[in-house]
């Protein structure tokens, strides 16, 4: 069981190593210019040598992308509870937060310029509108699949409509909430990235504008590079707060 648990650990690293060491490979062997495909050691230059300004945009990046983000759970948490909790709020609001979702997000990105100007507000507005439904539709699902059965014994016990969503439906839907989490959480970086493209003059979003009109590929994946890491280090926190906080739902799947 150790050794399982041990291989479980590893294997996302031991998968990023193969990785670069075919795809440096390859660039090696075929001699792919880094202007259009650069190697690993060639990004890992240019954050070395970019590494003040990488660090100065991935800070703005961050920042911007957790105000979002904070954002989105507090309005995704508030929502989801108020639809989760009523059966017709259900079935009049969650139709319409789907077809909302199902708008290109990079396209509110010219309107919210417009009504904030060039800068931080876009950028957090777009992590937010990004990342807040998956919030919300955990949470809903979370405390609207409550079963029935369950209600009605809590019901005849004498508990009322508050103590069964506080006491049974809020800890029932903690798993969803930390699933909800991690696929926001990239989500956010993914919006406010897209928006500081197009409407910023900092962050990484306008650092890889910058690198690739200049024709720095490398400073460009070290960019995204940048990104996937933040995503990734948030996505593991989580990670590492749900099965501290909810362990109980997951010993059955640790035992396999």
């Amino acid at each position: 069981m150790m050794k399982a648990k041990t291989a479980r650990q590893f294997a996302p690293w031991a998968m990023l190593a193969a990785t670069l060491l075919i795809w440096q490979a390859l660039c090696s062997l075929l001699a792919v210019s880094e202007f259009i495909f650069p190697s690993p050691l060639a990004i890992m230059g240019a954050m070395v040598e970019f590494a003040g300004p990488l660090a100065e945009h991935a800070w703005h990046t961050f920042w911007v992308t957790m105000a979002g983000f904070a954002i989105a759970v507090v309005v995704g948490v508030l929502l989801g509870a108020a639809i989760g909790s009523s059966r017709l709020l259900y079935a009049a609001v969650y139709p319409l937060m789907t077809a909302f979702n199902a708008l290109p997000k990079a396209a509110f990105v010219p309107i919210l310029v417009v009504w904030f100007g060039i800068g931080v507000g876009p950028a957090i507005l777009t992590a937010f509108l990004i990342s807040f439904f998956p919030v919300m539709v955990n949470i809903a699902t979370g405390l609207a699949t409550l079963e029935p059965e369950l209600e009605d014994v809590l019901r005849v016990l004498g508990a009322t409509r508050a103590d069964v969503l506080i006491k049974v439906g809020l800890p029932r839907a903690m798993p969803f909430f930390f699933a909800s989490l991690k696929v926001a959480i990239t989500l956010a970086f993914v919006g406010s990235t897209v928006s500081e493209m197009t409407a910023s003059n900092e962050g990484i979003g306008y650092l890889l504008v910058s690198a690739g009109s200049s024709m720095r590929m490398p400073l460009a994946f070290a960019g995204l590079v940048t990104i996937g890491a933040m995503a990734m280090a948030m996505y593991e926190l989580f990670a590492i707060v749900e099965k501290r906080t909810t362990g109980w739902a997951h010993r059955g799947k640790e035992a396999n």
